[in-house]
């Protein structure tokens, strides 16, 4: 097909499209739908991966985690109760014993009545008249930063080595908390509040983090030295051991080697299994993908039904001009047209049908991206070219696959049977 050929071609399409404005509209709005569920769904399933993915990365993508039991939102089954707790002491065992592992640490943490967890005890901050109650308490060593990065500390300092070594009656607050306690203008630094009772020193205010899809994050955390925990909760006895793999070494080997050193330390059999969990940020990544993965599934087939009526619609519409344009095909056969130029312009038609409706449904599901963004900036939704690129390439392929029936109805008919028919 030449140049001037795919003109005219062109031409004659958007023409019957405006001779045709309601019925051609109608036949264009199913491959919008189907289009536009696409496209706003995957740009937001896109962004928020980008979100979860950033926030793992955050968290630390070299990080690991120790604990008795795994993080549930269920019952804790009874033989998991019955495992051993795991001793500060630990972490000094697994620091000489993993060569693979950077740093590790261990760390005690008291969330509060409503987590689920063993010993779970309300915390409570004041300053003069204000109050938080359920506060989230840490007790970090002052090496924790460099195996969570999350922690990170936006104005003041953290923990020291001094801290740590004397056990000092020192806070950091999460960035809501201290909202919550300083009216504005009040530089916290300096400040002394009560923790549980105790006196503590705010020495730091760690950067604003408000947690991942309504969970806790930084903002909700106070943080005291690790042997200051110990000492005002010498009940504790559930800790946890954070490790971050060297940087010259796979993640994958560095948790490997913690797991055999523990079970060494804590004697277990040859033929029993872990009674301990390792885990790391990356499970969040896991955990969203088999929910994205679902809900991909299920908006595929929900849009698969729109563009399949579309498609219909799309050959609807084409049968029904070949059959209104029949004295035209004949004339056109009578005058030298051959086969594949009927077939051509016919299928030219019906594709220019479903591209205009892939067009319209692109920017309806970049709308609506941009509106959900707007109104909700936490759910990040973005738009790639790879999802643009993808909704031309179905509408294109919806005009030729249904287009293609009645372009060749229309090239095979008879010229002087055409010319007869009225």
């Amino acid at each position: 097909m030449t140049r001037h050929e795919f003109v005219e071609n062109l031409r004659v399409a958007l023409e019957t499209l405006r001779t045709h404005k309601v019925r051609s509209g109608l036949t264009v709005l199913g491959i919008v739908i189907g289009v536009t569920s696409v496209i706003s769904v995957a740009a937001i399933i896109d962004g928020l991966n980008r979100y979860v993915s950033a926030r793992v990365e955050k968290m630390g993508s070299r990080t690991y985690f120790v604990s008795r039991v795994a993080a549930s939102f269920g019952r804790i089954p009874e033989k998991v109760q019955r495992r051993k707790y795991i001793p500060p002491a630990t972490a000094d065992y697994l620091q000489e014993a993993c060569t693979s592992c950077e740093i590790v640490e261990a760390f005690g943490a008291r969330p509060g009545p409503s987590s689920g967890m063993a010993g779970d005890q309300s915390n409570e901050l004041r300053y003069g008249a204000e109050k938080v109650e359920s506060v989230i308490l840490r007790g970090f060593g002052p090496e924790i930063a460099r195996v969570i990065p999350l922690v990170a500390v936006a104005r003041g300092r953290f923990m020291t080595s001094f801290d740590e070594d004397h056990a000092r009656e020192v806070i950091v607050l999460g960035d809501a908390l201290s909202n919550a306690l300083f009216p504005a203008g009040v530089d916290p630094l300096g400040k002394v509040v009560r923790l549980n009772g105790h006196l503590m020193e705010v020495i730091g205010v760690m950067e604003p983090d408000p947690g991942l899809f309504g969970t806790p994050g930084m903002d909700q955390i106070a943080v005291i030295p690790f042997s200051t925990f110990r000492k005002y909760h010498p009940e504790y006895r559930d800790f946890m051991i954070a490790f971050a793999a060297r940087k010259d070494t796979d993640p994958a080997i560095a948790a490997n080697e913690v797991t055999e050193a523990l079970r060494r330390y804590r004697k277990v059999r040859h033929d029993a299994e872990n009674d301990f969990e390792i885990f790391s940020p990356d499970f969040l990544n896991q955990l969203w993908g088999q929910l994205t993965g679902a809900l991909v599934l299920l908006t595929g087939a929900i849009s698969s039904v729109g563009l399949l009526v579309g498609g219909i619609g799309v050959m609807n519409i084409m049968l029904i001009s070949v059959t209104e344009r029949t004295a035209e095909i004949g004339i056109r056969k009578a005058v030298g047209a051959r086969k594949s130029d009927i077939r051509i312009q016919f299928l030219m038609e019906a594709m220019v049908i479903s591209c205009l409706g892939g067009v319209l449904g692109i920017t309806c599901g970049g709308t609506v991206a941009f509106l959900v963004n707007l109104l909700m900036p936490s759910i990040p939704a973005t738009l790639s070219y790879f999802w643009v690129v993808l909704g031309v390439g179905i509408s294109l392929s919806i005009g030729l696959f249904f287009g293609y029936y009645p372009a060749s109805r229309a090239a095979n008919l008879d010229p002087i049977a055409c010319l007869r028919y009225e």
